[in-house]
């Protein structure tokens, strides 16, 4: 095997690191922890890393509610480029074209595509931008900087938020937004849960005053972080209901209740199964892979033969494979914001951004390029 992955308990998940380290100590061992006081517990029993699931999905959650009113905000780094993301609504991108909009002349920065309350759409001169959507943007520091120069719209709303939930992950998204600088409040029901080093408002969520106490009317970030798929569509919908303009994260349990949650109104939807299983993923792929969300991924790969010397704009790689080319490497150098009338460098790097099935599809038009084995990438 090129590497164990304990999914379970804690203490179950020790006992599987301590086995499979006896039985074969080269194999690589990832384990989930739910408790902190796990991780060292976990790391004697022969674990090689260990996923902190609270902190990891109350990490992506905070940075998922955070771009917002035309600030970029980083959600990862990959081939040396800076993937960010940027709410629209506030700033006047709202009602234009992308080639209206001109970010690529104007900022240099790479634009891959845009969010729409989870449905994601490759970047294209004719897509509208709306109050909703989220631009997902490859650059560099001071490329993004620009951008948030003339785009940023301030405002008190801007960096305040509202956490439901006081749990394990609640307090992790205040952890992540704290260091961001952005106020919040979390709701919670019980008393004994609420912590010194935070504001929270005990009361039922349901309850419009205890959400008015807490700052609803304010804030520009709403996250739901019950472990009960039921309440968080019960209180996304609500939210959105009296907030048609905040930007709502929601948290699944259940990959089933994804969809349901969107439609009822969150603009973003996570869960431990699916960060987990991204955060694994993206450590062993190393600079190969970032997976971006669910099924879609960022990925680096040699220049076919048969692409050698073409230009973009004569290659057509989005409409035979549906993958769009974020930036190309060649001697060392990264260029994002490709032009689309310069030759490919043979010798050089792609780097891209598909689906599962259109990075497959990629692999099977252009075999010669496939890209290194997870074996290769965990035993490196």
């Amino acid at each position: 095997a090129a590497v164990v992955v304990a999914t379970q308990n804690d203490q179950t998940n020790t006992n599987i690191a301590f086995t499979v380290r006896e039985i074969a100590p080269r194999v690589k061992v990832v384990a989930t922890a739910n408790s902190p006081a796990s991780v060292d517990i976990l790391e004697i029993a022969g674990a090689d890393h260990v996923v902190q699931l609270g902190e990891t999905l109350g990490g992506v959650m905070a940075a998922r509610g955070l771009g917002l009113r035309g600030r970029s905000h980083e959600i990862g780094n990959f081939a040396g480029l800076q993937i960010a993301e940027a709410g629209v609504a506030g700033t006047d991108l709202v009602g234009h074209t992308l080639a209206e909009s001109k970010l690529r002349q104007r900022f240099g920065v790479g634009l891959i595509g845009v969010w729409e309350r989870g449905d994601f759409s490759l970047a294209t001169p004719e897509t509208v931008l709306g109050e909703s959507s989220v631009l997902l943007l490859a650059g560099s520091t001071e490329q993004l900087d620009s951008l948030d120069r003339v785009l940023a719209t301030d405002s008190p709303g801007a960096t305040s938020a509202v956490i439901i939930g006081g749990g394990r992950v609640g307090r992790a998204i205040g952890r992540a937004l704290t260091v961001e600088g952005v106020d919040f409040t979390i709701v919670e029901q019980l008393a004994e849960r609420e912590r010194p080093e935070a504001r929270y408002v005990i009361g039922d969520a349901a309850d419009r005053d205890v959400l008015a106490a807490a700052g609803l009317d304010e804030a520009s970030s709403i996250f739901v972080t019950s472990h009960d798929d039921n309440v968080n569509v019960y209180l996304t919908r609500y939210c959105r209901g009296l907030r048609p303009d905040a930007r709502i994260v929601s948290r699944s349990r259940l990959d089933r209740n994804v969809s349901t949650l969107y439609r009822a109104g969150a603009d973003a939807v996570l869960s431990y199964a699916g960060v987990g299983s991204a955060a694994i993923w993206n450590h062993f792929r190393g600079d190969d892979t970032l997976l971006v969300a669910h099924g879609l991924n960022l990925f680096r790969t040699p220049v076919p033969g048969d692409l050698a010397g073409k230009t973009l704009a004569e290659a057509h790689v989005y409409r035979r494979t549906k993958c769009n080319v974020v930036a190309v490497q060649h001697n060392g150098k990264i260029h994002g914001n490709p032009d689309a009338t310069e030759p490919l460098p043979a010798g050089g790097e792609l780097v891209m951004i598909g689906t599962n099935d259109a990075e497959a599809r990629f692999s099977e038009i252009y075999p010669g390029a496939r890209r290194r084995s997870l074996l290769d990438s965990v035993r490196r």
